[in-house]
């Protein structure tokens, strides 16, 4: 009853404001154009996975894992709203994680999906390049909403610091710096990629077994800075 109240309020939170369009609207942007130069571009060689990895993994998924991780608890942070779960005898564990699990499923529908449409699309014979950006965008989103939900926790903006590091560090820095490309949440998810799939140009900076140790790591090291921050949030509250 608990887990499904969180999950009610978290939907409603994410999907009942203005910024919830953007859930629906980055993704019909990135399919919508896929559709667009599939039925428009003569030479599609390479076409795919230029546009999955460029711009569907480097730009559009990390900005809707942005609006899911931080709208599923930095918006009842702003507007005081998440007194209503610290007040209850909830642990602040289960708070964060279902929060987190709510925003994870949304990148699933949102992030993941549309980046296997938008492959298949691109190149109907090539499913696998497909399947396998679709789940490296899954992997690289589970990564984001952990980041995310600990900066909502932490920081009054969350959405403005977490997009100056969407565009610029792994829209830019994670793409064509060679230093910044190891600590790169994109390059891990590639190191996966680049594993399920054959296809030319589909490369990372990390090796797989570093790639999902780090993957693991950061994960599990976001979630528990929120939940360690959201016990300390309470405690203030209180005094």
């Amino acid at each position: 009853m608990v887990v499904r109240t969180i999950v009610r309020l978290t939907l409603a939170t994410l999907f009942g404001s203005r910024r919830g369009l953007l859930l629906y609207i980055l993704p019909a942007v990135f399919v919508g154009l896929c559709v667009l130069l599939a039925l428009t571009v003569d030479d599609k060689s390479g076409l795919q996975v230029a546009l999955l990895n460029m711009f569907g993994l480097a730009v559009i998924l990390p900005l809707v894992a942005l609006v899911a991780g931080t709208g599923a608890i930095a918006s009842e942070i702003d507007d005081g709203s998440i007194v209503y779960l610290l007040s209850k005898p909830i642990k602040r564990s289960t708070i964060v994680l279902t929060k987190a699990l709510v925003a994870i499923c949304v990148v699933l529908a949102l992030g993941a999906l549309p980046m296997l449409i938008a492959g298949i699309v691109l190149d109907p014979h090539d499913l696998t390049t497909a399947f396998a950006f679709s789940l490296g965008a899954l992997v690289a989103g589970i990564a984001y909403v952990a980041i995310f939900t600990a900066l909502s926790v932490f920081s009054g903006n969350a959405v403005t610091i977490g997009l100056i590091y969407c565009l610029l560090w792994e829209s830019v820095m994670g793409q064509y710096v060679d230093g910044a490309k190891v600590l790169s949440v994109q390059q891990w998810s590639l190191a996966l990629i680049s594993k399920l799939t054959d296809a030319p140009r589909v490369e990372s900076a990390v090796k797989l077994p570093i790639a999902s140790v780090l993957l693991v790591a950061v994960t599990i090291t976001a979630l528990t800075l929120a939940i360690t921050k959201l016990r300390s949030l309470i405690l203030s509250t209180a005094e």
